[in-house]
């Protein structure tokens, strides 16, 4: 077991926690809450899931419910009224720093987890622990205390601030508002959703969203040769180990 604030040592030593931390994050939101929770895509065993759904509340304090029901209400109203995050209505700046707000927002409407949310963990650890009124803050509570044992009580807090907004700028900011305005497209869809880049490392296949908004149940979400979606070696590297199901996938 490393010692206190050990692992702030040398300057590149938190940053290298940050980047790894941050992917992994990125990587449980796109598989666990994005292709298996809101679009039924791939099935994970409990050995998958579990940790996934445990690293995200530590990290984001996401509640399952919530982000499947914002994204489903996002996927019925893409670009137009109803939308719960568009860069079409609402200003790419708005959504790229505000993200997170119009999410809450989102989610607080009367009957919107109830419409939206069917199907998502309702077992003891949602109930009691990762779902629970009040129970979510406590999971980035124990992360702020990870962090500073590792880091220290300068350094660790720093660190933990970084964590809890990398979500809300990349995934609330950046996929959900430039991923709405700026890239290419390899799909003519009735919504404005771009693919940012070909070579989808940092956010997980994220950064295809054309190609997702074009087939939204695809657990795969390349289309061209020449793109890579770093989420889908993923899927195919735990369901080498019985870990995941594929249940539909594009050619």
């Amino acid at each position: 077991m490393p010692e206190f604030a050990s692992w702030a040592s040398d300057w590149w030593k938190p940053v290298l926690f940050v980047v790894v931390a941050g992917h992994l994050t990125n990587v449980c939101v796109t598989l666990f809450l994005h292709r298996a929770q809101t679009h039924r895509a791939v099935k994970f065993n409990a050995l998958a899931a579990v940790p996934m759904r445990i690293y995200l509340w530590l990290t984001t304090a996401i509640v399952t419910k919530e982000w499947v029901a914002c994204h489903r209400k996002h996927h019925a109203f893409a670009d137009r009224e109803g939308d719960p995050h568009s860069p079409v209505m609402e200003g790419l700046r708005n959504i790229v720093l505000k993200g997170a707000f119009y999410y809450r927002k989102a989610v607080r409407q009367p009957g919107m987890l109830e419409k939206y949310g069917k199907g998502t963990p309702n077992d003891w650890l949602e109930r009691h622990v990762l779902g629970r009124k009040g129970m979510s803050t406590l999971g980035i509570i124990l992360m702020l205390a990870i962090d500073t044992y590792l880091f220290g009580f300068f350094v660790g807090p720093i660190v933990w601030f970084v964590q809890m907004l990398w979500i809300p700028f990349w995934a609330a900011g950046i996929i959900n508002g430039v991923g709405h305005a700026l890239g290419y497209r390899n799909f003519e869809v009735k919504d404005e959703s771009r693919n940012i880049s070909p070579i989808a490392i940092w956010l997980g296949g994220e950064e295809l969203h054309n190609n997702h908004h074009a087939d939204p149940h695809s657990a795969k979400f390349k289309a061209k040769w020449y793109e890579f979606d770093i989420g889908w070696v993923y899927i195919r590297l735990l369901s080498l180990f019985g870990l995941a199901k594929v249940q539909y996938a594009r050619e």
